[in-house]
């Protein structure tokens, strides 16, 4: 499916977003960090009613931190395993853990099946900080390398995917897509798939890019690297790269809404 470029985005459709959902690694920042840019654009979409979610891959405790002092409405974290909202930006589970100290150690288990076939895996440092997911740095791995993992943790009865950053081994369900909908149901009912713009750079963001669900997305830059690798294509990409992609749709955005 081509990508079409951002000015294809109709002002029309551009006046019913509601809600932007976006990616963060790659998405919001730039060479893996905020900038002062972002966080006037923030301000410029709170300055319209335009509220940004997050839905990230990041853990949970980074998640909780974040949220609490970025002016964005919420955030999905874990790929879609939990999600935090005000007024008391509680972890709410959205998928089914009866028992997370045992859920914990079979991910360790999987982890480790993988690391004698492939002994360079390297765990992230924010597994720590994580309930439903176990990552380790994507760094290193060729193409046929994550394709084969992925291949083991779907035999061992997990689900996979990766960005930028990490490798996830995750609950088989467990997903960006499928979480931005149940949320969506639950703190924004009134709102039509056709109001929502989901945004992101990398093949864990794959889902949010479906159709089906999300009519209007959004691909940054540099998810051209992973165009051949994705189930779906978003609508539109930016010019930009990173941060200054979302700030060219951030900015064709405002601008429908004065």
């Amino acid at each position: 499916m081509p990508l079409s470029p951002l000015p294809d985005f109709s002002l029309d459709q551009r006046q019913q977003i509601e809600l932007i959902a976006s990616d963060m690694d790659g998405t919001l920042t730039l060479e893996g960090e905020f900038s002062a840019e972002f966080i006037s654009t923030l301000e410029q979409l709170q300055s319209v009613e335009l509220p940004l979610l997050i839905v990230t891959g990041r853990s949970a405790g980074w998640v909780q931190g974040l949220v609490q002092y970025l002016p964005v409405v919420g955030a999905i974290a874990e790929n879609g395993g939990l999600y935090f909202f005000p007024p008391t930006y509680e972890a709410k589970l959205l998928v089914d853990l009866p028992n997370i100290s045992a859920h914990r150690q079979a991910l360790a288990d999987c982890f480790q099946q993988l690391k004698t076939e492939w002994p360079q895996l390297v765990e992230s440092s924010d597994n720590r900080f994580r309930l439903t997911d176990w990552t380790f740095d994507v760094a290193g791995l060729g193409q046929g390398e994550i394709e084969a993992i992925a291949q083991r943790c779907i035999d061992q009865g997990w689900d996979f995917t990766y960005s930028t950053v990490q490798c996830h081994i995750r609950p088989q369900g467990q997903d960006k897509g499928i979480a931005l909908q149940r949320l969506m149901a639950e703190q924004y009912p009134e709102l039509s798939n056709h109001q929502v713009v989901t945004v992101g750079d990398s093949p864990n963001d794959a889902s949010l890019f479906d159709p089906e669900l999300f009519p209007i997305s959004c691909g940054v830059a540099n998810l051209r690297h992973y165009s051949d690798q994705l189930p779906y294509c978003p609508a539109y990409i930016t010019e930009e790269a990173e941060f200054p992609g979302f700030q060219e749709l951030a900015d064709v955005l405002i601008h429908a809404k004065v």
